[in-house]
């Protein structure tokens, strides 16, 4: 049985594509099978781990109007143990073509839900992964609402700046509102905190109070502000394969060990 991990922040430049490509490339080299689900119509997910648009017949898109089977939009990636379902820039209209949909299958007084749509789709390939990681648009619309429906937990990147914390209780309030109308069990796997410029006063500051607002949900593991990690993306490699040696690559990777030690299992050697 996979587990469902949708990583959200409706602030852009938090590092949310980022931790959810590399978070999954690190569960991959840690021998967890592990699918990456891009559900930004940006599509910066399907981009960083090196897959182009010609490379794509089904996107997830296609999955949600009903286009295409699920089985049929995953792609495998050059990364060891990871899996796509990519998306692109159609995605951005997905929203009012649900909204048809339903309107259409009510009229037919057949059962449809535009916020289910999502984890209509993954319950059919949830038990071939180990996780399965969401990598959600910086907004709170209906994409985002998908993925909270479908997930089994929700991280959240913090950037450590000023303003972390500002719009955090607007997301938490959107969690909160998830769990009460379409998904009871969804749950905060953890919050993650990424960009610390190192040996900065307001860096350290900020750790302190996020760490004192969400206590033990806060991993140990801080991501830290490098060139290497913004750079990697644009050349379609996940961070250990772009610069195995980097800060960055150790960093991702003790992450996903703490994901999978929280999830109740050590992680495997990779040698």
């Amino acid at each position: 049985m996979g587990k469902i991990i949708a990583v959200v922040n409706q602030k852009g430049g938090v590092g949310k594509t980022t931790t959810s490509i590399n978070l999954a490339a690190s569960l991959g080299i840690l021998k967890k099978k592990t699918l990456l689900v891009d559900l930004d119509p940006q599509g910066n997910a399907t981009t960083g781990v090196g897959m182009e648009r010609g490379d794509i017949k089904n996107s997830i898109y296609e999955v949600l109007i009903k286009k295409c089977e699920i089985e049929n939009s995953i792609i495998k990636t050059k990364s060891k143990n990871l899996w796509l379902i990519p998306a692109y820039l159609n995605l951005a209209g997905v929203d009012m073509e649900l909204v048809e949909l339903e309107r259409e299958y009510r009229e037919k007084n057949e059962p449809f839900s535009r916020v289910n749509r999502l984890k209509e789709e993954i319950s059919k390939i949830k038990d071939n992964y180990d996780f399965i990681i969401i990598d959600c648009p910086p907004s709170l619309g209906i994409l985002t609402t998908n993925a909270l429906a479908a997930s089994d937990s929700v991280l959240i990147p913090v950037q450590c700046e000023y303003f972390a914390l500002e719009g955090i209780m607007q997301l938490i309030n959107t969690i909160m509102l998830a769990q009460k109308k379409v998904n009871p069990n969804l749950d905060i796997e953890g919050v993650l905190l990424t960009m610390l410029t190192a040996n900065t006063n307001l860096g350290l500051e900020v750790i302190e109070s996020i760490r004192s607002f969400f206590k033990e949900r806060v991993y140990d593991t801080i991501i830290p502000r490098l060139i290497r990690l913004a750079e990697a993306p644009s050349h379609g490699k996940p961070i250990l394969e772009y610069e195995p040696r980097s800060r960055g690559t150790l960093a991702y990777l003790n992450l996903a060990k703490e994901v999978i030690e929280r999830n109740g299992t050590k992680e495997e050697s990779t040698r």
